[in-house]
């Protein structure tokens, strides 16, 4: 089982509209490990780690997020996985 982390910037319409709490509630379903928090230019900024083909997924997910989310761009970048990690947390 090969591991992928990546570093995700998402813009658009993604504060104030659970991008944070679904984004987490994603990963743990998909049994990703990671974090996911608001920054101050009104981005979302995440790390997902975790299986290969699962953080795809989370990726793809991220396209278009919750219902009420207007994902403008995901832009994001290849990250060191960090194995010793085993939860996803929503930073506040």
């Amino acid at each position: 089982m090969t591991q992928k982390a990546i570093h995700v910037i998402i813009e658009g319409r993604v504060q104030g509209v659970f991008f944070r709490a679904c984004t987490r509630d994603e990963a743990v379903r998909l049994g990703l490990y990671g974090w996911v928090r608001n920054l101050p230019d009104g981005s979302v900024e995440a790390l997902i780690a975790g299986e290969e083909q699962t953080v795809d997924r989370m990726l793809e997910w991220l396209q278009t997020g919750p219902p009420m989310a207007d994902v403008a761009r995901v832009v994001f970048d290849p990250v060191h996985p960090t194995p010793d990690e085993k939860d996803f947390s929503v930073i506040y």
